[in-house]
C-alpha cells in the first residue's frame, strides 16, 4: 500500500504539484500506517490460510492480549465477505488477560483466491473507540476435496492412542498422484492408500494416527500432502484431538493462602477414574508431617480424600506435593499444595508499674505530725 502511495506521489509530482505538498503527504499517509493502540494487542495483524483443498477446515484463533492498566471493551466483530467468520471468545478483557477472535474462511461455498477482512471493535474509558481491519486471504483448490475438512481425533485417554481417517477426491490430470505425507506433529503419523483411479479421478484415504505416547492435553497440527504437482504448495490437512488423563485431581493444587503458625486446616481432594480402582498409598515430599492424610480402604471409581494440615511454626513458603500410588501400576497420581506462612507480630510488652492506676482524691496530711 505504502509503495502505491509513492508512485502516486510521484505521478502528482510530475503533474506539476510542489515537492513540498507531496512530502507532506506521504508523511501523514505513513503515520496512517502505524499500529495504534488496539492493534498492539494482536497477536498478529494479517491472516493468510494459504492454499487448501476445497472443504478444507480454515480457522485460526487470533490471540488477543490487554497490555494496559485500564480494562478493555471488545464491542463486537463483523466481517467484509460472506466467505469470512469471526467470533470472540469474550468481550472483556482486564489488564494483562488473554482472549481470542475465532476466524473461519468458507471454503465449501468458494473457490481460488478469496480475500476477506475481519473488523474488531476495541474501547478503553476515557481513551476512546477504535475498529481495527485484519486481512485474510485463502486460495481454495478446485481439483481437490477433502472430507471431512479435518481430522478429529477427539478425546481419548493416555496411553491409548488413536485412529482417524480422511478422503481425498481429486478430478484433473489423469496421472496425480499423492507423494508424500508429512506431519507437523511427531506424536501423529500418516499414510495414504489409493482407493479408485479412473481417467482424471483420483480417491485416496487418508489415515492419521497418534501414537499411545502422546502426553495428556490438547494437541493439533497440519498433515501435509505432497502431490506430483510440481511447484504447487503441498496440501494441508488440519488435526486436533485432546488426551485425556485416567485419573482427574481435583483439585490438581490445593491453594492454601496465607497461613497462621501453629493453626490446623481442614483440606479434601478428589480423585476420580473412569473405572473402580484402589489406593495403595499416599506420600509427601517433605517428612515434617504438616500434612496427614486419611488413606481409604475401598475399591471405588471416585475417592474422597480427607486432610488436615498443621501449619508449622517456620514463616515461608509452604510447597507440597502428593504422590498416589496404586496396586500394580507404575504411573503414580500427583497434586501439589501451596501457601504462605506469615508471621505473627509478637504481643506488645507493659510495664507492670504502668498498669496500676495513682490514688485520687486523697485528702492532704496535716503538718506537725
Amino acid at each position: 500500500m505504502i509503495v502505491n502511495m509513492f508512485r502516486n506521489a510521484a505521478i502528482t509530482f510530475r503533474s506539476g504539484v510542489l515537492a513540498l505538498g507531496i512530502l507532506t503527504s506521504l508523511t501523514t499517509l505513513a503515520s496512517a500506517q502505524e499500529l495504534n493502540w488496539a492493534n498492539k494487542m494482536l497477536e498478529r495483524q494479517n491472516i493468510d490460510f494459504g492454499t487448501v483443498a476445497r472443504g478444507a477446515d480454515t480457522v485460526y484463533r487470533l490471540k488477543i492480549r490487554n497490555i494496559y492498566k485500564e480494562d478493555v471493551q471488545i464491542l463486537g466483530t463483523r466481517t467484509s465477505c460472506g466467505c469470512s467468520k469471526a467470533e470472540l471468545s469474550t468481550k472483556f478483557l482486564k489488564s494483562g488477560e488473554e482472549g481470542f477472535v475465532e476466524i473461519r474462511m468458507d471454503t465449501y461455498k468458494f473457490m481460488r483466491e478469496k480475500t476477506s477482512n475481519v473488523f474488531v471493535t476495541f474501547s478503553i474509558a476515557n481513551i476512546g473507540t477504535v475498529e481495527v481491519q485484519i486481512p485474510l486471504r485463502v486460495y481454495i483448490r478446485t481439483d481437490v476435496v477433502l472430507t471431512p475438512g479435518s481430522i478429529s481425533f477427539g478425546n481419548f485417554d493416555v496411553g491409548a492412542g488413536k485412529e482417524s481417517t480422511a478422503t481425498v477426491a481429486y478430478a484433473g490430470r489423469p496421472d496425480w498422484a499423492i507423494t508424500g505425507v508429512t506431519s507437523s506433529n511427531p506424536m501423529v503419523t500418516a499414510t495414504v492408500v489409493e482407493t479408485s483411479r479412473s481417467g482424471g479421478a483420483v480417491n485416496y484415504q487418508l489415515i492419521a494416527k497418534v501414537s499411545p505416547e502422546a502426553p495428556v492435553g490438547p494437541f493439533g497440527g497440519i498433515i501435509s500432502l505432497m502431490t506430483n504437482d510440481g511447484g504447487t504448495a503441498a496440501v494441508p490437512v488440519p488435526f486436533n484431538g485432546l488426551v485425556e488423563s485416567e485419573f482427574v485431581v481435583t483439585p490438581s493444587l490445593l491453594t492454601l493462602g496465607n497461613l497462621v503458625p501453629g493453626t490446623t486446616k481442614s483440606l479434601q481432594v478428589v480423585v476420580r477414574a473412569k473405572k473402580p480402582f484402589t489406593i495403595e498409598k499416599i506420600e509427601c515430599e517433605t517428612v515434617d508431617g504438616a500434612f496427614q492424610v486419611k488413606l481409604p480402604v475401598t475399591t471405588s471409581a471416585v475417592h474422597v480424600l480427607p486432610m488436615t494440615l498443621k501449619v508449622p511454626e517456620l514463616a515461608g513458603p509452604l510447597n507440597e506435593t502428593f504422590t498416589i500410588s496404586l496396586p500394580g501400576r507404575p504411573n503414580a497420581i500427583q497434586f501439589k499444595a501451596t501457601g504462605t506462612i506469615v508471621s505473627v507480630p509478637a504481643a506488645p510488652v507493659t510495664n507492670p508499674a504502668a498498669s496500676i492506676p495513682a490514688p485520687v482524691g486523697l485528702p492532704a496530711i496535716p503538718s506537725g505530725l
